[in-house]
């Protein structure tokens, strides 16, 4: 899978959230556990999917969407809030 993003989306993201694009590939190529949920309230004009998972500095959430078959591209991403990681815990920890 090949993950592209916006630049200037980026730079936007890292100053908002602190999170880089970067920061998110990683969730989205790694093997580890994460949380996929279909975003239905974004998703009018393309299915939108939220991923809820740990990278090296801490458990974030992305949002994302399928180009193609081989391809995603980041929307936005930022540190996960209590409450989400609260569900990560509860979901990914019923599957281990």
């Amino acid at each position: 899978m090949r993950v592209t993003r916006n630049e200037a989306k980026n730079t936007a993201n890292q100053k908002k959230h602190g999170v880089s694009f970067e920061d998110a590939q990683e969730l989205l190529l790694s093997d580890g556990l994460h949380l996929v949920i279909f975003d239905e309230e974004h998703s009018l004009d393309e299915d939108r999917f939220i991923s809820i998972g740990p990278i090296r500095r801490g458990l974030v959430l992305v949002v994302w969407t399928e180009r193609d078959a081989e391809r995603v591209r980041i929307i936005s991403a930022r540190w996960a809030t209590p409450t989400e990681r609260h569900i990560f815990h509860a979901h990914i920890g019923s599957q281990k």
